[in-house]
C-alpha cells in the first residue's frame, strides 16, 4: 500500500515540478521567476525526501537538507540583487 502511495506522491511532486519549470520560463516577471524557482526547489526536496523512503537510503535525508540550504541561500541572494543590483556590499 504504501508503494502506491509513493507512486503517486512522486508523480503528483514531479508534475508540480514540470508545472514550475513552465513558469520560469514564462514567467511575466522576473519575482514570479524567482518565486518558482523557490518552489522548484521545494518540491526537488519532496522528491529526494519520497526518494530516499523507497529506497530505504538515509543518504538521500541528508541531501535534501544540504539542497534547502543552498535553495535558501540562492532565493535570498536573487532578492537582494533584485532589490539591491548587488550582493556583497
Amino acid at each position: 500500500m504504501i508503494g502506491y502511495a509513493l507512486t503517486i506522491a512522486i508523480g503528483a511532486f514531479s508534475l508540480g515540478l514540470l508545472l514550475n519549470l513552465w513558469r520560469v520560463a514564462t514567467g511575466p516577471n522576473i519575482s514570479d521567476r524567482i518565486l518558482a524557482l523557490d518552489t522548484m526547489v521545494i518540491n526537488a526536496i519532496a522528491l529526494l525526501i519520497l526518494l530516499g523512503i523507497a529506497l530505504g537510503s538515509s543518504i538521500f535525508f541528508e541531501v535534501s537538507m544540504l539542497f534547502a540550504l543552498v535553495g535558501f541561500i540562492s532565493t535570498v541572494s536573487y532578492c537582494r540583487f533584485l532589490l539591491r543590483g548587488d550582493i556583497i556590499e
